[in-house]
This record gives structure tokens, C-alpha cells and sequence, in this order.
């Protein structure tokens, strides 16, 4: 099987600009994002086949990573919510979710062959976007039900692999690194964005 990216290992949540200067725009910050985002799923992904996990196929991986990405997408979301402006912070989501959509299209390209990606990868964005919605935050945090919610969605990803314990490493582990990582990442990225 092979893993969706051959490069080696990078340190999460990279924010730095190269060159200081102007302050970045909107569509800026929304690619260090998105590539930090696809950056986390992958390393969460790294952890749990550490962990023993088995995914079985590309095709599971990709549907593994997707989950990751939406809930770390809705994640970011509530994140910036109050911070911009709605008009500006649904450009910086969309601009993320678009970004994500074609890293996860040349991935799936790369490792299923042709075929229609991307529509069916924001689709999902959308549909999940739309669930996490109706969760409590308790603390800005996701609480129980979500966190159950997102597990399961993975376990259910992971069906055909025959894992056990996947809700529980998924609520337990990944799911609090998760909200951590994309706390640190929106704090860095949107903190100093322009309103």
C-alpha cells in the first residue's frame, strides 16, 4: 500500500513567512493552512499506523485523510469565527476547502488513477461541515458527541479493515492532538490577518 506522500516527515504547524514584509492576504493564509491541515491528517495517519491501525487499501486511506481534513476544517471554522469578519471568514474557508480539495485530488489522481475527486471530496466537506454544526463546544473545545461523532465516521471509513479500538484511539489520542494542532495553527496564521 502505498502512503499518499513519499516526502519525509516535516514539523507540524509551520507558519513562519520566508520574507517579512507586507501584511499576507486572505487566499495566503488560507494556503499555509490548508498545507498544514493536509499536514496534520498525514501525521495523524503516520501515528496510527505506528499504532498498528491497518487501512487495508488507498482507497481507505484517502477516505480516512478526508475525515481528518473535515473535521480539522470544521475545526478551523469555529476558530476563526469572530476573529474575521464572516465575509472574510468564509473566503479564508473557502479558500482552505479549495486548496485541500485539489492536494486531495493530485493524491487520489496519483494513487487510484483518473477519475472525479474533487467534487465528491468538497461534497463531503459540506455534509460534514454541516453535522459538526450541531454540536455543542463546550469551551470553544469539541465536546463528547462530536468527538464520538468524528470517531465513528473514521471507524466507518475503516470498516473493511477489521480494526478494533479505532473510536477509542480516535477520541482518546488523535482527536485532542488534533484540536491542539489547529488551535496553535489558526492562533499563528489569523491572529495578524487583516480585517
Amino acid at each position: 500500500m502505498a502512503i499518499i506522500s513519499s516526502r519525509p516527515s516535516v514539523a507540524l504547524v509551520k507558519t513562519r513567512w520566508r520574507k517579512k514584509g507586507a501584511p499576507r492576504t486572505l487566499a495566503e493564509r488560507a494556503g499555509v493552512i490548508g498545507a498544514n491541515v493536509w499536514k496534520i491528517s498525514l501525521e495523524i495517519f503516520r501515528h496510527m499506523e505506528k499504532e498498528e491501525f491497518r487501512f487495508g487499501s488507498d482507497r481507505l486511506v484517502t477516505d480516512v485523510m478526508a475525515e481528518f481534513i473535515a473535521f480539522l476544517v470544521q475545526l478551523a471554522d469555529r476558530a476563526v469565527y469572530g476573529r474575521l469578519s464572516e465575509a472574510d471568514r468564509a473566503t479564508l474557508i473557502g479558500e482552505v476547502a479549495a486548496h485541500l480539495a485539489a492536494t486531495m485530488e493530485n493524491n487520489q489522481l496519483d494513487l487510484l488513477g483518473p477519475g472525479e475527486y474533487r467534487k465528491p471530496f468538497i461534497d463531503l466537506l459540506n455534509a460534514r461541515c454541516e453535522e459538526y454544526a450541531g454540536f455543542e463546544y463546550p469551551g470553544g473545545e469539541p465536546g463528547f458527541p462530536c468527538l464520538r461523532f468524528f470517531a465513528a465516521k473514521v471507524s466507518d471509513a475503516m470498516a473493511a479493515s477489521g480494526n478494533k479500538w479505532v473510536v477509542e484511539q480516535i477520541m482518546d489520542i488523535e482527536a485532542p492532538e488534533m484540536v491542539r494542532l489547529i488551535k496553535k495553527l489558526v492562533d499563528q496564521t489569523v491572529n495578524t490577518a487583516p480585517r
